[in-house]
């Protein structure tokens, strides 16, 4: 079943079962009749992982989600008319009820359920449970063969039996943290990436989070004119901050952060994104509710600015 929401660039359609979107922007619905929820929402379920990165965004702080609340968040987002949810972490893939979740997702929202996971954890009837209940799968691959091992401490030909078993099986992308080393290679992790038929290349210069640090400015034009110069079959996208390093109009220009994305912490706290430090609690009320407050509370700090 198709999803719609009205906002300030038309009337939005979305299929999870294709992942087609559908804009109709010859009518702008007035504001009050915007579709009041955050389209995307990324759920960090678990802070624990198997890996130790040397640029690891993620809190090391114990926290785990609750199985029960999570059903609910979903079902509320669901009914308020959020498209998708991206479970991460941590590592998500050591999320307890990881299979049961992304199952009830499937059967009882219109979500569309990806993922962000190092794929170390992926194993033969995991992908066939999960093939039939997630839409999108994204794999961590900084980097190639040595400089790989070197950031996340295992073997890069296992990443590739990893890959193997996806193939063909669940749509997915890679995710790229880019730095002084990784971007170094790009064409051969793009090259690996095409020959396992990935959907995407999603390249994310690193930040300062974490253990992360800022990406040089030498760095980023380097990336610049490795995006000039591709032509592979792969989808090229960016994070946010840097968007303007590939060039495409983008899909809804009108679109305020607002109710474009936002994001779950281990903890159960609300946040704009991952990397803010403080956000909105979800209590008894429930995620719209927090969502809400949020919201709130953000407007009324820009108001005294």
């Amino acid at each position: 079943m198709s999803k719609v929401r009205l906002g300030p660039d038309g009337v939005h359609i979305f299929d999870r079962d294709s992942g087609s979107n559908v804009l109709l922007d010859e009518i702008v619905p007035p504001r009050d009749r915007w579709t009041f929820s955050p389209r995307q929402v990324s759920i960090a379920l678990t802070n624990a992982c198997d890996l130790e990165c040397t640029h690891c965004y993620a809190a090391k702080t114990p926290a785990t989600l609750s199985f029960e609340s999570l059903k609910q968040w979903m079902l509320e987002l669901d009914s308020a008319g959020c498209f998708g949810v991206g479970f991460g972490g941590g590592e998500p893939m050591l999320y307890p009820k990881i299979r049961e979740l992304c199952q009830f997702g499937r059967a009882n929202t219109n979500l569309a359920i990806t993922m962000t996971s190092h794929g170390h954890r992926l194993s033969a009837s995991l992908v066939d449970s999960l093939k039939s209940s997630i839409n999108f799968l994204r794999i961590s691959m900084d980097g190639v063969h040595r400089n790989y091992e070197n950031i996340r401490g295992r073997p890069f030909p296992t990443l590739l039996e990893k890959l193997r078993l996806i193939k063909g099986e669940i749509p997915f992308g890679i995710n790229y943290v880019v730095n002084e080393i990784t971007v170094n290679d790009l064409t051969k992790a793009a090259e690996i990436a095409e020959e396992f038929q990935a959907r995407e290349f999603l390249l994310l210069p690193e930040e300062a989070h974490g253990r992360g640090s800022v990406v040089a400015e030498k760095t980023l034009n380097t990336l610049s004119n490795w995006v000039d110069s591709y032509r592979g079959s792969l989808q090229l996208s960016i994070s946010s901050l840097h968007s303007e390093l590939i060039r495409h109009e983008p899909p809804l220009p009108n679109e305020v952060e607002e109710i474009a994305f936002a994001h779950i912490d281990a903890n159960g706290i609300l946040k704009r994104c991952s990397f803010d430090f403080s956000g909105q609690l979800i209590d008894d009320e429930g995620v719209i509710s927090a969502f809400k407050k949020l919201v709130n509370r953000r407007g009324r700090h820009e108001n005294l600015e």
